[in-house]
C-alpha cells in the first residue's frame, strides 16, 4: 500500500528521543513489507545545517483565514524510502526542535499537519494511508477529512493515529494557532482550548497505542491522562501494538560501546563489562557486588516518586547504583546530594551519551524501570538482550513484555502497588534470588537474552491494521 508516515522527528535525521527510533525503524520495516512509504517531517536547523538540501519541487502556499504561508520543500532518500521535509524557517529554524520560545508548539505542528498534506498532494502521492504519530501529527487525521485544503486529494484515504504518549496533547488557545481553518468545524475545542491529540483521536479510523496494556489503562480515568473520554468513543477502532526494538543496535555481541561481548551461549563478556562500568563510574569494582542500573529521564514518570523516599535504605545494603540521566532539578539536585554521601556505592551522572547508555545496560546486574506510567518502554527490552534483569512496575508496555519471576518462563522482576514500599521490596526480593537461587537466576536470564520484539513484527501488525481500513 501507499503510506503517507508523518512524524517529528527520525534517527539519524533528527532526535530528541525515542520517537527518533519509531520514526526510522517503522517505516523502514514497512518498506520491506513492499508497502510503499514516504516519510514528512518538518525542516528544522538541525537538519537544514547537516544536509543543506535543494527544493524539489515549485513553492507550495497555503492560505488559511486568508493569511498566506510560502513553504518549500525539500527531498531526501533515507535508507531507500523518501523523506520529504517542509521548509518554513519562521517555524522550524529555531535551534531546538521544540522551541516555545516565540510561536506556539501547537501552531508549529497544526501548520506542519496541514503542510504536509498539501506536500503530499504536490508530488502526486495518494496514500492509501495516512500514519500519523503522537499530538504534533494528529491533527493530519482531522485535516483529511475535514479541510477543504486537503479533503479531495485524501477522499480514499484511512487514516491511522499512534499513540506513543497520551501525557502530551497539544493544548493550546486557538487564538495561537492562527493555522486552524475557521471554517473547517468539528475540532476538540474545550475553553476556547483546541486538544490536537483529541481532535486526531476523534478522526483517526484506528487508533493505536503503543502496547496493549497501554490501550486498556488509557481508555480509563487513571490511566489515560484525561483522554478516556474520547477513547471510550473510540474503542472499538484502538488496537495496542508493541513497539520493536533495533536489536541491531542493541547486540551484546556486536555492541561497539562495551569493554567486552558476550552472548546466552558465552556469558564471560559481561563479567568485564560490569568491571568496566564500575571502573568507568567510579564504583568499588566487585564483580560479587549487586550493580543495579537506570538511564532515564528524572522525572516523575519514570518512577521517581517511588524511588527517593527509599533510596538511601536501598543503599543500606550491598548495592551499587549507576544512574544515567536528566531532568527535573529538584529531583537532580536531590540525587547529586545522595550520591556525594555514598560515593563508592551511588553514581548520578546528569548527562545523556549513548556509550554511557550502553555500558550502563551490559554492565549492570538489575535494570530499574519503576515506572508510574510507561506506553511501551524500551529499556526493558535492552535490558534482556544484555542478560541485565529488569524490575519493573507492571504497567503498559513493561506488563507486556516481563514476566515475573515465579511465574512460568519469568524473565524479570514486577511489582504493581504504586508506592516507595513495594519498590523496595521488589528490589530486595530480587537481591535476595540472585544470592540464594543462582540456577534459577541464570535460567531468568537466559530466557531473558532469548525474548525478541522486533519492528519487523510491529510492521506486519501495522499491515494488518491497514489491510482492514483498506477493506471497509
Amino acid at each position: 500500500m501507499k503510506v503517507l508516515f508523518l512524524i517529528s522527528e527520525v534517527e539519524d535525521i533528527v532526535k530528541t528521543g525515542g520517537l527518533a527510533d519509531v520514526g526510522k525503524a517503522l517505516p523502514l520495516a514497512l518498506s520491506e513489507l513492499d508497502h510503499d512509504v514516504k516519510i514528512i517531517l518538518p525542516y528544522y536547523k538541525a537538519a537544514s545545517d547537516t544536509l543543506n538540501l535543494s527544493n524539489c519541487i515549485a513553492q507550495q502556499i497555503l492560505y488559511v483565514n486568508d493569511k498566506p504561508y510560502a513553504f518549500d520543500v525539500k527531498n531526501l532518500n533515507f535508507n531507500g524510502i523518501d523523506v520529504y521535509f517542509v521548509d518554513y524557517p519562521e517555524y522550524f529554524n529555531s535551534g531546538a526542535l521544540y522551541d516555545e520560545s516565540g510561536i506556539s508548539n501547537a501552531e508549529k505542528f497544526t501548520f506542519f499537519s496541514l503542510a504536509a498534506l498539501r506536500t503530499a498532494e504536490a508530488i502526486g502521492f495518494k496514500p492509501d494511508v495516512l500514519h500519523a504519530n503522537d499530538w504534533h501529527t494528529s491533527m493530519a487525521c482531522y485535516f483529511a477529512k475535514h479541510s477543504p485544503l486537503s479533503y479531495e486529494h485524501f477522499a480514499n484515504t484511512k487514516s491511522v493515529l499512534t499513540v506513543h504518549n497520551a501525557a502530551f496533547q497539544g493544548v493550546e488557545q486557538t487564538l495561537k494557532v492562527p493555522s486552524l481553518d475557521s471554517k473547517a468545524p468539528g475540532m476538540y475545542i474545550e475553553n476556547d482550548h483546541i486538544n490536537m491529540l483529541k481532535t486526531g483521536l476523534l478522526y483517526a479510523d484506528k487508533i493505536c497505542p503503543v502496547s496493549q496494556t497501554y490501550a486498556q489503562e488509557i481508555s480509563t480515568a487513571l490511566g489515560s491522562h484525561g483522554i478516556d473520554d474520547v477513547i471510550r468513543q473510540r474503542i472499538n477502532s484502538v488496537e495496542g501494538i508493541l513497539n520493536g526494538c533495533d536489536y541491531e543496535q542493541w547486540d551484546p555481541s556486536t555492541d561497539e560501546f562495551i569493554a567486552a561481548h558476550f552472548s546466552s551461549e558465552d556469558m564471560q563478556g559481561k563479567v568485564a563489562c560490569k568491571k568496566d562500568l564500575q571502573r568507568t563510574f567510579g564504583l568499588r569494582q566487585n564483580a560479587k557486588t549487586p550493580l543495579l542500573g537506570m538511564v532515564c529521564r528524572t522525572t516523575l514518570q519514570k518512577g521517581f516518586g517511588y524511588l527517593m523516599p527509599i533510596l538511601e535504605s536501598l543503599l543500606d545494603h550491598d548495592v551499587q547504583l549507576a544512574l544515567v540521566g536528566t531532568g527535573q532539578k529538584d529531583i537532580t539536585d536531590e540525587l547529586h546530594r545522595i550520591a556525594a554521601k555514598h560515593p563508592k556505592q551511588f553514581v548520578f551522572i546528569e548527562d545523556f551519551k549513548p556509550d554511557y547508555a550502553h555500558k550502563v545496560e551490559a554492565g549492570a546486574d538489575f535494570f530499574l524501570m519503576p515506572s508510574e506510567f510507561e506506553p511501551c518502554g524500551l529499556n526493558q527490552m535492552y535490558s534482556l538482550a544484555y542478560g541485565t534483569v529488569p524490575i519493573v512496575r507492571g504497567i503498559g508496555g513493561l506488563k507486556d513484555t516481563i514476566i515475573n519471576y515465579g511465574e512460568e518462563n519469568s524473565t524479570g522482576f514486577v511489582f504493581q502497588e504504586p508506592s516507595s514500599e513495594a519498590l523496595l521490596s521488589v528490589i530486595r526480593k530480587a537481591l535476595l534470588v540472585r544470592l540464594e537461587a543462582k540456577k534459577e537466576f541464570s535460567a531468568l536470564i537466559s530466557r531473558g537474552m532469548k525474548q525478541k520484539f522486533t519492528w519487523e513484527e510491529a510492521a506486519e501488525k501495522y499491515s494488518e491494521v491497514y489491510s482492514g481500513l483498506k477493506s471497509h
